[in-house]
Parts: C-alpha cells; structure tokens; sequence
C-alpha cells in the first residue's frame, strides 16, 4: 500500500536491497524469505511477537537522492503487492524523474504524486474507514492470509496470547473470526498454526491453575486446546462465548451471522477494534437489557448512565441506571430487588427539565398519561438525555389504550377489528371475535360466575389477598409503570389472589406490552390459521383433550375450542415452533384466568422469551436446565448427586418438572403458585424449588436402589403438596395414583415449600444461571448432533454398502459443506437448505457448487478439466425433485454407485449420466433432437422386432383387459361380490402404483450419437491418470468402433432408417480409405458421424501419453497413443478382425447440412456387450474404491492449504529448491 512519504535515518539497517534504479530501491525486511541467519531469525520472531501497531511491513519501496537521504513512500505485506507498486514506478515515473535537473525538484514531485494517489485512495475507502480502523483491516488480509480464508470470512478482534503446545508455551496471536478460532506463531523458524470450527466446540471454559494461569481451554470432540497471557482474559472470553454461542445457534436453527445493521452507531472509531466487535458488544448489552426487563426482541438499548430515581414510598433517592431504548425507559437500583422501574414511551405525556439545587442537581422530571410522575436526578448529561427522549417520543405512535390498568376480566381484546362481511354485518364464518366469552374473561371467571359466594375462612384469606394488593397499588402504582420492589415479590411469594392473577402474569412477564403494541394482531393469526391442515395442527387436534381434562373447563367444547384457537395462531406466529408437547398443558392454564389474547402473547412471552428453546422439535432448552440443573445439585447436594447419577434420576424427572412449569406433575392449586413466582422471578424460582424437593426427600434417596423407587417417592411428594388457601373447587390430580398404603403420606404446604426454596437456595443468581446455560448449551447441541449423525447412518446404511464408520464421515463432510454454504455464500439461503420438519438424513442439502467439491474431492471418476462437467450431471440426475439441492441420501446413493456397485451398475449409472436429464442441452447440442428421437421411438405404431418379456407384457395386458370386460357383464347377483371385489382390486393397484419399480437395463433409453460422443470424451478424460492408460485408450477405441457399426447396422432395421439403407451401405468402404482428420473441412459439415466421434475423442485428450522408454514398448504395436488411434481413424493391431475397425465416411459425404445423423442410437445391453469384451474396461470398472483414502485426502486438503498459505517465503523458497 502507498504511504504518506517519511524520511528513513537507518536504508540498510534489518532490511536487504532487492531491486534498485537510479530513484528508487525495492527492499525486504530480514527474516523473511531467503537467508537472514540467526539475525533473520530474530528478526521474523520479533515481528510476530510485537503488538500489530509496533510491527513492520516485510517489503517497502524506497525514495533515494543524490544526497543519501532515503524516505519510505510504499510498504507491502506480500511480494506480490510491493512487485505491482515497483513496476508501476517504473512504468509511470522513471522517464518522468529522468527530465529534472535536480535533486530537491525530483523528491518533492514523487512525494506530491505519491500523496495525490493516498488521496484518491481514501475518497474511495472513505466508508471503510468509518468501521474499521486501517490497523485491523491489515490484521484481517493477515489472517486470510495465513489461514487460508476467503474474503467472505469476517474477523471480530484479535489478542496476544500463548497456545500451549504440550508443555511449551508458544507466543503469538488469536484470531477471532466469526465462524473460527485461528492461531498463528513464529518463533525462530518454528511455525504454529491452529483453526477451529466454533461448530466444533464442545466445551469453553476459563480456569486458573498452576500449570495453565489465568488461561482458557477450548475443547472439541478429539482434542483440547490452552491459551494463557491474555492482556484481558475476561474481554477475550467473553468475546469467545458469544461467537461460540452464535455458532450453536447456527446449528440449532440453521441461520448464519448477520450484522445488526440497526444497532447505534459507535462514536468514534476505536483503533484496533473491528465494526462486528461493536455490533457483539451492543448484541450482549440488549440481551442483558431484554432479559432485565422482560422486553421484546426487536428492542434496541440507545444508552445508559448512573443516576438517582425519587421514591415516594420510601421518601429516598434510589442509586442505579438509567436505560433508554426506542420505546422504553427503565430503570434498575444498584442494590438487587430494591426498586425497578419500565415506562413505556407511549404511555408518556411529558418529558421535561426540572430546576436544579445541591440536593436535587440536574434532574429530569417524566410524567405519564395515568398521572404518573418520575423523577430522576445526578444524570450527567441531562440536556443530551432529554433530546434523545424527545427524538423517541416523536417516533412513538399514538397508542389506543388509555394507560390506566384493568383486571383481566375487562375486556382487553375490545380493540380487535369486529369481523364483517362483504355487506358490513357480522360473518358468521370467522373463527375469533370479541363477542365470545372467552374473548373478555378468562374460563374460571365463566365457570364459577354461577356458583354461590363463599364466607368461609378461605374466602376471607383471598378478600385479605386482593385487599393488600390494592394498598400495594395506591402506593407503588398500578399497570405497567408500577413500582417494582421487594414489598412486590413479598407479595407474590404469598400467592396472587385469584382475580388479579391474568392481569399480573401480563405484567410481570413483558406480554401486556407486546399485546398494547400489537392490537388486532391475535385474530388475524387465529384467522389466518384456522383450517389449514399441517403437522403441527395434527398434533394439536390430538392432544386438545389431554389438556387438563380433570377440569371442568375443559370438558366442553368452549374451553376445547379457545384452546385449539391459541395453539393454532402460535403455530402460525412461529412456524419454527409450531407446536410442542406439553405447550398444551400451559397454555390451559393461562386460559383459566386470562382471556384468549392474553393467553396468546402469555405463551409468546413464554415460548420466546422466558423459557428460550424450550418447545421447539428437539426441546434444546429444556435439555439445556436439565444439564444445568445437575450442574446445580452436585455444587448444593454433592452426596446426594453421585447417587442419583448411579440411578440416572435426574435426567428422568426434571425434564418433564421445566417443561410443564411443575403443572403436570403437582396437584393444579399448588402448581399455580410457583407459575406466579415464575413469572415474576424467571427460571430461577424452578431450579430454587426442584432442589428443595430432592432436599427434602435426601434421606430417603439415598437409601434407594433403583431408578423405580426413587421416581415414587418423588412422585408420591410432588402429589402431596397442597395448597391450603385456595378458594377453588379440589381438582382430582391424575397422578394421585402413584400413593399407595393404608396411611396417607404426609401433606407438604406449598407456602412452605416455596419458603425453604427460597431460604436455602436463594442465593442463586439469573447471570451465574445463563453462564452454567452457556456451558451446557455447547454440550446439549453437540450431543443433539451426535444424536442426529447416528439417525441418519441408521436409517440409510441398510440402503447403502457403506460401513458405519464411512457413512458417519460421509455425513460430516456433507454437514461440513452445509454449514460453510450458510456463512460464505450460497445460491440459496439457509432457510431454503433446511426443513426441520425432514427426518434427519433429509434436513441437510446442498447445492450445485458444494456437491461439486464434494464430488473433486471424494469422487471416484476424476477427468481433469472435465471432473466439474460430469459432477454437475450427476447432480441433477440425483436432484429428483428439481429444486437445485440435494439431501445426504441423495448423495450417499451417488457416492454408492462409484464405489460398489458391480460393472453393470457402475456402467448404469454412466450411461445414464449422458441421457437427459443428466445431460442438459448446452452440453448436448442436439438435445431437442435426441427428444424427439426418444419421443417418436418411445410407442412406435408397430414395432419390428419385440422380446420375450414385450410378449410377456402384452400377453398379460391383453388378459387384464378380457379379465375386466368378464367381470362387467357379469350376472346381476354378481354385482355386490363385484364391488367388493373391485374393492380390493383397487387398493391393490394402488399399493402396487405406489411401490418403488426398480429400473431393469431393459429400461433405460436408447442414446443417439451426441449422446455417445459426450459418453466417450468422458471415458477417455477417466483413463487420462490410470497406470493402463494406454491399454484403455485402446480397448475404448475398439469398443468404440463397435458400438458405432452396431448403430449403423441398427438403423436399417427403423422405420426412420429404412429410407436411407442405400445411403448406409457406403458406410462398408475399408479402413485404409478413411480420409484424416487433418484433411476434414473446419465446419465438419461433409464428415459423418464416425469421423466426428474421432473428433471428439481426439479433443477430449487432457494431454500428451508419456513417450515411450522400454524397447518392449516400443514393439508393442497396441500402446499407441490415443490421438494416433482417433487421427489415424485405424486401429493398427492385428488381433482385431477387420470388421471392427472405424468405418469410412464417403457415402455421408452425400448428407448435406447434417452434422449428426439422427436415426442412428445404440441401447445400455448393447453398450454393456461391447464393454465386456476389453478385459482392461472390465478390470477398470470392477475395482473397488476406497472412500477411506479419499475421505483421509479431502480433510488434510484444508489443512494443507492452511499450510502453504502460512508458511514464511524463506520456507516455500527452500520447497522449491
């Protein structure tokens, strides 16, 4: 790259001159490329030891005068790079330079000329610039340069670090790209180079021991890796964790990285720190801010700073922060659970700036349209603050709700758009209006309307409930702009009274928001889904009466039919999802105390937000707090844990405990309890109770013996825990029947139970619970992967003659190439790729390109410069379904054929390989012809000649047809035997339609002579590197020549052919008058069609056989050449019959204007026939393949490559000599 000209005190100090003119000199740095000695080595180690800004360039370019002064005016990483500027020079400034009279003219003309260039330059990387300092951009082109990556690999940061190899710690430099983990180390001539899939990680943890201090180990499934001496072990973890994470997430959804483009904008540009650095880091901060405040995904966090916030509770100024993102302000105290605050911004009225005093400096006053005031105080750039309020609120639509909260029994649904039909009165044919019962209260409201009022002591309990609760309210608040503090959570770990329940699962849980800003949205999705008939639709329809049906509610159609309306439009929300079991069993639930449409955004909250990955296909997330929750029990219950591992409990009972949220295995009353804690609390409440209940049942575990006892005493505790306070009607809990005995097991308070959680396990903090959910997220995907890799080999190795082993790293690099395609580029998205509701061995496809690679690499049947052109064909014939991608199965089967099939099949799937659809028309210039040959052959009006299983068929078609006309003249008692018969018959043919026919030989359609050229350039590009090639060249010459007399001769017996048998018999004239090749006319318009095949095949040579050494070969007169067989149009060996040899052209001379002779075609048998008779073809296409080898070869190619990319030029220089 051009530099800004600097004047050079030391020319020839560490540098060696390489090229020099009057003007200039070309020099490289000591240590690179050739010699150096040990001052070489020291050197090359020094440069890449030091920090990227302390390093030089290993090439640069020089300004001399007359008076020794030297000023460095270009530098480059590469030879390449610094030979393109010198030769520039030369070409653009030498003559130039030439014209001055002196020296100071000269030097200032270069430095104006070469300051003009860096200015140009910096027009064109002017939006460059702005992301990415010129230090990272040199340390990226590095990175793809030592690594061997493609453009389209983007890098996040890089550190200084040590990789410890062994024993020996070896210094150099990390590089974080996003999709790998590179290292890269030069240390006296000894290079390092390491790259690691982030998809290959299966554990990231950091460690401080005496060997490894303040180091991080990356593990994969072979191996583990230790870097040490980070300047900042914890910026480099972190940044580890979040593109490890980001990689698991590419496997679980199938979706690569893409820039946050909405995200704000840095500042100002920081020096060695890359825009996707940025984008990570405000990536991390909006989760955290999300996750804190139960917001919604597309919540952007603008910014935060230190502040007070006035409390009128407590009559105190509260220290914590203040959030601003585009629609929210909240604020969260310093001190836990001490106060928390969310305005939505389109509940605010007015933002202003209040009078400033020594108590009271700088503050901002917000009031909102409930008569909510807020006052925030210390802020330190108020003026900055209240100007990006104002820039929100202009943004902020007007919102339809008035701001005040109403219980969920109002009607919170009314703002839904009222069905009409085209004449504007209701239709009756939608599925969802607000005229429905359960569009305005939820279904317990409606079942116990009816029932008399209580008095009793459980009653005056709930009246004291909601009593406390609306004190609660007038003194912190009431909706969404409530004060939240620990007189909050006191009151919630008591229990929500029964009528306030739906109204503060909305707010605690983030989904009133959702639902405020999303009017009408609930019945276009139930519209918009109801009546399609998918998977997730069926399985719905076959678990709505599993749902609670102890419950009255749900014993009618009406609580039925809400609940199949909410599944269905969560299904349609997020097909992704769709639907899962026991999302039924919360949802029914959420239906008993909200209406549809807060049960709806109750489940988007859930599904979404609060439990993530829970209820997709393979329950990731539960699996995920399964693997923590063991995680938890060995650090709390140590003793307790080894003996529950020895049974394997735990992985049984706790998935079924974070799935249902304790509902399908606790009586409902006492369930209901924790689902509020839950809400409030998150995840942490169901860990904080599921080690109580294994703590309180400790003594008795541990005296078990099998996994059998430990579930039923489990089970009969879970039964047991009762609420003593509810008002509702007992429900008969199912699982009630696992107690057994003629005295009733102990009843356990709820309360009590929610109590002991709290009190020995409380200490449990929401970030050390997503740390231990990192950990096992790598573990739980990798293991899913295992999983899948083990189906897929299951399910297709009885289909294939691969070994297990084989078809597990066939299976790798297939999913190799499909991971790569969804982050360096593709023709199709990922989304198109992936269809999880496929079986395993289908969800994974790849494209033209990819299968190309895979077929260069592990493919058999190599031709040089034409290996693409026959894997492109054997894409499409296995693209069955024409949609440009191929599934694992697909390309097992493709790889299946190469490898063992016998001859007739290896030939089989060759020949088909030059047949439509395999050939398409720009390979095949008379497609179209061959078409309508086939079209016009295919049903011939009668057909001269017919084999033995023709009459077969016939004879049996005839009899069907006599059969069917006996049976309709039948006698009229016949006619119900008839019909059952024809019953039966049907079904049969049905069954028989819909069996896989396997294709016969028989089968395979005839190839016209285009055809037949294309089949025998790719023979003759397939024998170019075999040991036998000349003896292959001769016996596909010989098969050849037969096979083109075996279509002459065939012509005469079509009826196309027919007309021109006196044109053939030209076709008999001798060898020796064959005319050459090199006497043809160019436009090949008077050669026939055998002298075009010679044509061909001597185009199709890659390159010239080896000369002859031995004098045996010299003798043997059937090692000639290939093009002297095709030039010669003879075949000089006496062992074959004269009748064999090329046929003359003279008599096609006659055909004017026809290039190919259509009539002429050839079948498989008669291919297969002519093969058979070369003992050489039939040793070629009978030896076996081995997969392992080539599987071996494909995984050191990248490997390699790394290599040779990294090695040092002094290393490649001492290669090539």
């Amino acid at each position: 790259m051009w530099i800004t000209p600097e004047e050079v005190l030391l020319a020839n100090a560490l540098w060696v001159s390489e090229r020099a003119n009057p003007f200039f000199i070309l020099q490289r740095r000591k240590g690179h490329g050739k010699g150096g000695g040990i001052t070489g080595l020291l050197v090359g180690t020094m440069d890449v030891v030091l920090d990227s800004s302390a390093r030089v360039a290993p090439y640069r370019i020089l300004h001399q005068t007359g008076d020794s002064i030297f000023c460095s005016i270009a530098c480059g990483s590469s030879r390449k790079e610094i030979t393109e500027h010198w030769e520039w020079l030369e070409t653009n400034l030498l003559q130039t330079l030439s014209i001055f009279d002196n020296n100071e003219d000269i030097t200032t003309f270069v430095k104006g000329k070469i300051s003009g260039i860096i200015a140009e330059e910096n027009k064109t990387k002017a939006a460059l610039e702005d992301e990415d300092s010129g230090k990272f951009r040199e340390a990226e082109l590095k990175m793809r340069k030592l690594f061997g990556m493609p453009g389209e690999e983007k890098l996040v940061n890089y550190y200084s670090c040590s990789y410890w190899k062994g024993r020996v710690p070896r210094q150099g430099w990390v590089y974080l790209s996003v999709n790998h983990l590179c290292f890269y180390s030069l240390l006296l001539g000894k290079e390092v180079t390491l790259v690691v899939q982030w998809t290959e990680v299966t554990r990231l943890e950091k460690n401080a021991t005496l060997l490894f201090p303040e180091s991080v180990r990356v593990s994969t499934r072979h191996t583990e890796h230790y870097f040490s001496m980070f300047l900042n072990v914890n910026d480099t973890f972190k940044l580890m964790e979040q593109l490890a994470t980001i990689a698991m997430r590419q496997l679980l959804d199938n979706e690569g990285f893409a820039a946050d483009h909405s995200l704000p904008k840095a500042c100002k540009t920081l020096k060695n720190v890359s825009a996707l650095k940025r984008d990570l880091d405000a990536r991390a901060k909006n989760e955290r801010y999300r996750a804190l405040f139960r917001l919604t995904q597309d919540e952007r966090l603008d910014g935060h700073t230190d502040c007070t916030l006035w409390t009128p509770f407590a009559k105190m100024h509260i220290v914590g922060q203040l959030f601003v993102s585009n629609n929210y302000i909240c604020f969260c105290s310093r001190e836990e659970d001490l106060c928390q605050l969310i305005i939505p911004l389109r509940e605010v009225s007015i933002v202003e700036k209040a009078d400033s005093s020594s108590v009271l400096p700088c503050p901002v006053s917000i009031s909102t349209k409930n008569k909510m005031t807020f006052l925030f105080a210390n802020l330190k750039d108020r003026d900055f603050l209240v100007q990006r309020i104002s820039d929100f609120l202009q943004r902020t639509p007007e919102s339809g709700h008035s701001g005040s909260p109403s219980p969920s029994t109002t009607p919170l649904s009314s703002s839904l758009p009222t069905p009409t039909g085209a004449a504007g009165e209701p239709s009756q044919r939608h599925h969802y209006s607000p005229s429905l019962p359960t569009a305005t209260q939820g279904l317990l409201h409606i079942y116990q309307k009816d029932a008399p009022e209580e008095h009793g002591p459980k009653a005056t309990k709930e009246k004291m409930k909601e009593e406390l609760w609306n004190i609660h309210f007038l003194e912190f608040g009431r909706g969404v702009c409530m004060y939240r503090t620990s007189k909050t959570r006191e009151l919630v770990l008591n229990g929500i009274p029964e009528s306030l329940r739906g109204e503060l699962w909305l707010l605690f849980s983030g989904a009133q928001n959702e639902m405020d800003t999303h009017p009408g949205y609930y019945a276009e999705r139930v519209e918009q889904s109801m009546g399609r008939c998918t998977l997730a639709t069926e399985e719905i329809e076959r678990d709505l009466h599993r749902s609670m049906p102890e419950h009255h509610a749900f014993q009618n159609e009406m609580g039925i039919a809400a609940l199949r309306r909410v599944l269905t439009a969560y299904a349609c929300r997020n097909p992704g999802i769709g639907y899962c079991q026991a999302m039924n069993i919360v949802t029914s639930v959420l239906l008993l105390y909200c209406t549809e449409e807060e049960a709806f955004w109750l489940l988007v909250a859930l599904c979404e937000r609060m439990l993530p990955d829970y209820y997709n296909t393979r329950v990731v997330g539960a699996l995920v707090d399964q693997g923590v929750f063991e995680e938890l029990t060995r650090a709390c219950l140590p003793f307790l844990y080894e003996h529950m591992q020895e049974l394997g409990v735990i992985s049984t009972i706790s998935l079924s405990w974070f799935l249902t949220l304790f509902l399908s295995v606790m009586p409902f009353d006492s369930a209901v309890l924790l689902v509020d804690c839950f809400f409030y609390e998150g995840i942490k409440v169901i860990f904080q109770v599921a080690l109580a209940v294994l703590h309180a049942n400790m003594d008795t575990l541990l005296d078990c013996n099998d996994e059998g006892e430990a579930m039923t005493i489990l089970g009969r505790y879970l039964d047991n825990v009762v609420n003593k306070q509810t008002v509702s009607p007992p429900i008969p809990h199912l699982h009630a029947l696992l107690t057994s005995g003629d005295e009733p097991p102990p009843q356990i308070d709820v309360f009590q139970l929610i109590k002991s959680s709290c009190d020995k396990f409380g200490s449990l903090r929401a970030d050390v619970i997503e740390q231990m959910r990192f950990h096992q997220r790598l573990k739980v995907i990798q293991s899913l992967e295992d999983t899948a890799k083990r189906s897929v080999v299951r399910a297709i190795m009885t289909d294939s003659a691969f070994s297990i082993g084989e078809l597990e790293e066939l299976y790798v690099h297939f999913k190799a190439k499909h991971i790569m395609s969804c982050y360096w580029g593709s023709s199709t998205t990922a989304a198109e790729r992936h269809d999880p509701s496929l079986p395993y061995l289908e969800q994974y496809r790849i494209d033209l390109g990819q299968f190309c690679q895979l077929f260069g690499a592990l493919g058999t049947w190599l031709c040089g410069t034409h290996t693409a052109t026959l894997a492109a064909r054997l894409f499409r014939l296995l693209d069955m379904n024409k949609d440009g991608l191929i599934n694992f199965k697909e390309f097992v089967t493709g790889l299946s054929g190469m490898y063992h099939g016998d001859m007739t099949e290896k030939l089989k799937l060759l020949y088909n390989l030059h047949l439509p659809p395999a050939l398409c028309p720009e390979e095949a210039e008379s497609a179209l012809e061959a078409t309508q040959f086939f079209t016009d052959d295919d049903t011939p009006p009668e057909p001269p000649f017919l084999s033995d299983l023709d009459f077969l068929v016939q004879e049996v078609t005839s009899g069907e047809e006599v059969k069917e006309a006996e049976d309709a003249s039948g006698s009229g008692d016949a006619e119900e035997k008839k019909e059952v018969k024809d019953y039966k018959y049907y079904l049969r043919m049905w069954a028989m339609e819909n069996e896989p026919k396997k294709e016969t030989i028989k089968d395979l359609r005839r190839m016209n002579q285009e055809q037949f050229i294309e089949l025998c350039k790719t023979l003759y590009n397939m024998f170019s590197e075999d040991p036998l090639e000349q003896e292959l060249y001769h016996a596909i010459a010989t098969v050849a020549s037969l096979l083109l007399r075996i279509g002459e001769v065939g012509k005469k017996f079509t009826n196309n052919g027919a007309n021109k048998l006196t044109d053939n018999t030209n076709a008999q004239a001798p060898a020796a008058e064959l005319p050459q090749p090199e006497k043809e006319e160019p436009n090949g318009e008077s050669s026939s069609g055998q002298s075009l095949v010679c044509r061909a095949l001597a185009e199709a040579q890659l390159e010239t056989p080896p000369q002859q050494t031995s004098d045996e070969e010299v003798k043997d007169d059937t090692s000639v050449s290939s093009y002297s067989i095709v030039s010669t149009g003879s075949l000089q060996c006496e062992d074959i019959a004269d009748d064999t040899v090329l046929i003359g052209c003279a008599g096609d001379q006659q055909r004017r204007g026809s290039i190919l002779d259509g009539d002429w075609s050839i079948t498989f048998e008669q291919v297969l026939a002519s093969m058979l008779t070369e003992p050489p073809l039939v040793d070629y296409f009978e030896k076996k393949g081995d997969i392992q080898a080539r599987m071996a070869a494909c995984k050191m190619q990248r490997r390699v490559e790394r290599q040779v990319s990294s090695s040092s030029d002094h290393e490649l220089a001492q290669l090539s000599t």
